[in-house]
């Protein structure tokens, strides 16, 4: 190559930079959520992803929308910010099948998605970020298992298994996580429910038949997330069963870590969203730049980065929750809680 032809390449790659960065800091990013039954999406999720783009690409434009428990909204949702101009779409899906369509149309069109927190495992997706799901399954079934050995419960005792909805694939790794748990314990499963749409009422209303049908013999319920186990709760108290018995759940919502302070669930899964939401704006980023993200591991053909959570009781809650800072006294410590926090050391 002669020093003109030298001259012209440096320039031409000087220039592809340049429109790299340019393309970089003009870019639209889309975030787009599953649903409204759990509060994290408005309140950690999204604003974590926000203020993490907003210090990686100051001049990029994000998206924000929810699908609120429909597949169809999600697809129009989906195929609305393709049309708006977004490069990445940061997707949680509703459902985990027809996800892999969408993905499949993003693909075609230059467009990368960026799985989170529910895989699809129909069609790798460029990149997956979350916790691990099969991970936090297994870790609160050996957690109750645990209690439920130190408190005396007999070999041979009943559970009840509360999984979250049918359509989630990351729904399907806790209840995964959750059978590794119980079925290497002494305890068997009394009956097993997958909650359509993670809802909350639906959860309540078959542990409120699974009380009338086993009563005494339900020793502890296994519920994938807070809400579910929530709605096992009311259902125990619904039915004047006291004391209730220990309930698993899961993203430490502030629901659930009163009732953990209360002493009505047994254990919930501390796992800051904004964590994984600042990854994926990492990855985003990084995308955009036209660089490649770094695969911690894989799952479902994906590269991945899957992050460990913290289990929350009682015993431990102060010095997971509190102390670290993810939630604070006077947004827990309210009212009937107010007792409940002092014998617990997290106020005074």
């Amino acid at each position: 190559m002669n020093y003109r032809n030298l001259l012209l390449a440096s320039a031409v790659a000087m220039l592809g930079s340049s429109a790299v960065a340019v393309a970089q800091e003009a870019s639209t990013v889309a975030f787009l959520m599953p649903d409204q039954a759990s509060t994290r999406y408005e309140q950690h999720d999204f604003p974590g992803f926000k203020a993490e783009m907003a210090k990686l690409c100051a001049k990029c434009t994000v998206i924000y929308q929810n699908g609120n428990g429909d597949a169809s909204l999600q697809q129009q949702q989906f195929n609305s910010v393709i049309a708006q101009g977004a490069k990445v779409i940061v997707l949680d899906p509703v459902d985990s099948s027809a996800a892999a369509g969408m993905v499949e149309i993003a693909q075609s069109q230059g467009v990368k998605v960026i799985a989170y927190d529910r895989p699809i495992p129909d069609k790798p997706a460029d990149y997956y970020v979350s916790f691990d799901n099969q991970g936090i399954g297994y870790a609160i079934a050996k957690s109750l298992v645990a209690h439920l050995k130190a408190a005396g419960v007999p070999d041979g005792a009943g559970v009840l298994q509360i999984n979250g909805s049918p359509t989630d694939a990351a729904a399907g790794l806790i209840r995964d996580g959750i059978h590794k748990g119980l079925k290497e314990s002494a305890y068997k499963t009394l009956a097993e429910y997958d909650t359509p749409e993670w809802a909350p009422p639906k959860a309540q209303e078959w542990a409120a038949g699974q009380i009338t049908r086993f009563g005494a013999d339900i020793k502890g319920v296994v519920a994938a997330n807070d809400g579910t186990g929530g709605g096992a709760i009311a259902a125990f108290k619904a039915a004047g069963v006291k004391p209730v018995p220990p309930v698993t759940g899961n993203d430490a919502t502030i629901a659930a870590l009163q009732l953990v302070i209360s002493g009505d669930q047994y254990n919930t899964i501390s796992k800051p969203s904004e964590v994984v939401a600042a990854a994926a704006a990492k990855v985003a980023v990084q995308i955009l730049k036209g660089e490649t993200p770094e695969a911690k591991t894989t799952l479902y053909n994906t590269p991945s980065e899957l992050f460990i959570p913290a289990v929350v009781t009682a015993e431990n809650i102060k010095a997971e929750i509190f102390d670290k800072k993810i939630q604070t006294a006077d947004q827990i410590c309210t009212g009937e809680y107010a007792e409940g926090c002092k014998k617990l050391g997290i106020t005074k």
